[in-house]
């Protein structure tokens, strides 16, 4: 192998290692909280050497962080499509200066709450929910990397979206609070997924259930209009 196959070969297998370790923070983070994740539960959930933390990350503290921002990257990706369309589409009214219709906001968040139904109950979303929920409680520097990566753009486009579904300012305390409840109707199906199974009567989530989520939460954007005493 000449030279250069040998540092492909080489950054290869340290990327690999890194991604590793960020999986099994993800995970062991979660689970314990930082201070009960120690740096050998971490390194041998990941199946690395010890040393490799604070050679890819500094410290524990600097792999918290990192583990932070590989969450949103994660969820980032899953919602990248939507997020884009609906994007491109707010950018061009908002260059035309023109009022963003009620009926195209419901479609868009309507196509939102399907793709993010089908992503809270993934399996793949329960380590993402335990350490979204620590951070919640007791946030951390790590709390904002989620935030402004992932979470507070998505909860800005529902916010347009709802505004002009409401037909008030997006930046009203209104629709703020109406956003912030329209959000947490659909965060209950992660957050709180044993007492939906149980209430529910499922013994677990598959196809046909996703489906019935999908339908309950196309009924809540069809459902959201402004209150009596609501601007309309």
């Amino acid at each position: 192998m000449n030279e250069t196959g040998t540092k492909n070969a080489e950054a290869s297998r340290s990327e690999i290692t890194r991604e590793r370790l960020l999986a099994a923070a993800l995970d062991v983070f979660g689970r314990y909280g930082f201070d009960g994740a120690s740096t050998r539960k971490l390194a041998d959930t990941a199946g690395v050497n010890l040393q490799a933390i604070p050679y890819y990350f500094g410290s524990k503290e600097g792999l918290y962080i990192a583990t932070a921002e590989y969450l949103a990257g994660i969820v980032a990706g899953h919602v990248a499509g939507i997020r884009h369309r609906v994007g491109r589409h707010l950018a061009e009214i908002d260059e035309t200066n023109t009022p963003l219709n009620a009926s195209q906001a419901r479609l868009f968040l309507t196509e939102i709450v399907e793709t993010m139904v089908v992503l809270f109950v993934s399996k793949e979303s329960e380590a993402w929910a335990r350490f979204i929920i620590r951070e919640q409680l007791e946030p951390t520097a790590a709390f904002e990397r989620v935030y402004a990566g992932i979470m507070g753009p998505m909860i800005n486009m529902a916010q347009r979206l709802i505004g002009a579904i409401l037909k008030d300012d997006p930046a009203s305390e209104n629709v703020r609070l109406r956003t912030l409840s329209f959000v947490g109707s659909l965060l209950v199906f992660r957050m709180a997924n044993a007492a939906v199974l149980a209430q529910m009567e499922w013994d677990s989530i598959g196809d046909e259930q996703i489906a019935t989520l999908q339908a309950h939460a196309r009924n809540l954007v069809a459902l959201l209009e402004p209150a009596k005493g609501e601007t309309e």
